[in-house]
């Protein structure tokens, strides 16, 4: 727990200097629990558990939120088709979730956005049908939110005629649709998110360690007492040894490897994860005409048509992954799929000339080694393979709490002493509190701080009211309110920002998941690399040769992108994709060792 002098702002800085008191309590602490994965269920596990009085570390290969939890379809929703399939349990979950993120724990994260049910071209007789089977199910949804959701936060759903559609979304093609049903769900920026689970509980103690790669299990006989770690941030420092009394894999595509670490035991883990590929597209706001959001039904999957800020971002598709899971590749024949499915329904067809950004992203879907303990793909599971060591798989962003909540009750089972219930339904994130206040107030605030109204309400809707600090930054270093090269909707601060105080240690950090400069631009970010650079190695204490190679890299992994998203199938885009190592590991080149700096 945090000490009372200390501000909740300053125990949840994610700095330099914190990384290497953190890295310091890993080697000579013992922790009630350690969570290896730092997604969004690693977060808010380890969240849950600081916030019961536990001693808790964090560690994570990459960067906070670097896979799945980055590449989302940036929704918080109830998961409308569930009803359909008559799983109410999961809808009134979300629901339940929904309502606290948007009402209490991070409104100025989750927020409202309209999206539209098109009612396709029929026969009268199936356009009655079609109304009313769609309607009823919207209605379901509502009452679900209202009658189970803790704090609605989302206007009721509207039936619309042909004419009222077309006026939401002028781009819907009038001669395939009859109509519409209007209804709301919750927008994220999930890589944000996870940033500011972690930030809070680290706000409460935690140890959080993002470059810290698992590379095996400590065991004394049958139970498992620690990890050992390698700092990828120090390549030629040796592995390390961290205890814990019970440690929490919430590792999602990479669980099945936690348990093939304890394969010489002979441990099976009681369930398997499927790694399954969804692809997202971003094109710009004016490619379509709209003020609503669309979801659509394909083939294959369930296809959205989302406003995200300046652009549009249109996902996702549902394939099975085998390749390499780090760095997911879309292909060609992804691409190709999503513009062919979104053009049904518009009345200027999107083509590759549109498209700003591509990312992918890898779903853990369940899947039991028999039938008889088969689990449906969005229910979540906990189990404990070997004394002290839970997994935690399955489930989808929304319900991320549930999940983190599931893990830790059995970790405080396991560890005895009283039972200290999840009190995170009532515990707002940081940059929460007052923020319906800031946002009130907003243009006060931009003229007592010689901005604009519009820097504000872009600082407050990512940082909530965090922004206080961005705003003293910038005082101090006037050059800080400088908008990024090539990105002129992002501040030089936020970069600053993201190094000094949310854990960024790497360019690819901030471009692609501090910011989306790397999904929201033409050029991918390489417009934004140098000055980004600049400000970030002033900020870390880079020297040119690591400025310089920080760049290549960023570059590099770009062109791959890019290369990747020409080729034919998943077998050659994956190759393309990894023609570039991973940045990691180079953090002796920065003229600086970490662990001679005087805390």
């Amino acid at each position: 727990m945090r000490s009372p002098s200390v501000s909740r702002y300053a125990a949840g800085r994610l700095s330099p200097i914190r990384r290497i008191a953190d890295l310091r309590r890993l080697r000579d602490e013992q922790f009630d629990v350690l969570v290896i994965g730092g997604g969004v269920t690693g977060a808010g596990a380890a969240l849950d558990a600081a916030s019961r009085g536990l001693s808790v570390a964090l560690v994570e290969a990459r960067d906070l939120a670097a896979g799945t939890s980055s590449r989302s379809s940036k929704l918080i929703h109830g998961g409308l088709r569930y009803l359909e399939q008559l799983e109410l349990h999961l809808v009134h979950e979300a629901l339940t979730e929904r309502g606290l993120l948007t009402s209490r724990l991070a409104p100025h994260l989750v927020r409202p956005v309209p999206i539209l049910v098109p009612l396709p071209a029929a026969s009268p007789p199936a356009r009655v049908w079609q109304r009313a089977y769609y309607g009823l199910g919207v209605a379901a949804y509502d009452v679900f939110a209202g009658v189970f959701g803790s704090g609605r936060g989302m206007p009721l759903h509207r039936h619309l005629t042909r004419d009222g559609a077309r006026r939401l979304f002028p781009s819907l093609r009038a001669d395939q649709i009859v109509g519409a049903i209007r209804y709301f769900d919750g927008q994220v920026d999930d890589a944000r998110l996870v940033v500011n689970l972690a930030r809070t509980a680290a706000s409460l103690g935690a140890a959080v360690v993002t470059s810290a790669r698992v590379t095996g299990f400590l065991r004394e006989a049958r139970e498992v007492v620690g990890v050992k770690v390698r700092d990828l941030e120090s390549p030629d420092s040796p592995e390390f040894e961290v205890r814990a009394r019970t440690v929490v894999a919430a590792t999602g595509v990479w669980s099945d490897d936690m348990s093939r670490m304890l394969s010489d035991v002979g441990v099976r883990p009681g369930f398997r994860v499927r790694a399954s590929k969804g692809v997202h597209l971003v094109v710009p706001r004016s490619a379509i005409t709209g003020e609503a959001g669309l979801i659509l039904r394909t083939p294959t999957s369930v296809l959205f048509v989302i406003p995200w800020g300046g652009h549009w971002i249109i996902g996702t598709t549902d394939t099975d992954w085998q390749l390499d899971r780090s760095h997911p590749a879309a292909s060609a024949r992804d691409i190709r799929y999503l513009l062919d499915q979104v053009n049904t329904v518009l009345d200027r067809p999107l083509t590759a000339d549109d498209i700003e950004g591509v990312y992918a992203g890898l779903r853990p879907l369940l899947s039991g080694e028999a039938d008889s303990t088969s689990k449906l793909s969005r229910e979540h599971a906990v189990v404990e393979p070997m004394l002290g060591l839970l997994l935690v798989a399955g489930g989808k962003y929304t319900t991320y709490r549930v999940m983190a909540a599931d893990v830790i009750n059995r970790a405080v089972r396991r560890l005895g002493g009283p039972a200290q219930p999840s009190r995170t339904d009532q515990l707002p994130l940081l940059g929460a509190d007052g923020f319906a206040a800031a946002w009130r107030d907003r243009l006060d605030i931009a003229r007592r701080h010689g901005v604009t109204a519009g820097v504000i309400e872009h600082l407050l809707e990512r940082y909530g009211t965090l922004t206080v600090h961005l705003l003293a930054m910038i005082e101090a270093d006037p050059a800080l309110a400088t908008p990024l090269a090539g990105a002129p909707e992002y501040l030089a601060a936020e970069v600053a920002y993201a190094a000094q105080a949310e854990g960024a240690l790497h360019l690819d950090d901030v471009l692609t998941r501090r910011t989306r400069i790397s999904i929201e631009t033409a050029h991918r970010g390489a417009e934004t690399v140098t000055h980004a650079a600049a400000v970030m190695g002033d900020a870390l204490g880079w020297d040119a040769a690591v400025r310089a190679r920080e760049i290549e890299h960023y570059l590099a992994r770009v062109e791959a992108e890019r290369q990747s998203q020409k080729m034919p199938d998943d077998l050659t885009a994956d190759a393309a994709r990894l023609g570039v190592p991973d940045v990691r590991g180079y953090a002796a080149d920065r003229g600086i060792d970490l662990l001679e700096v005087e805390l």
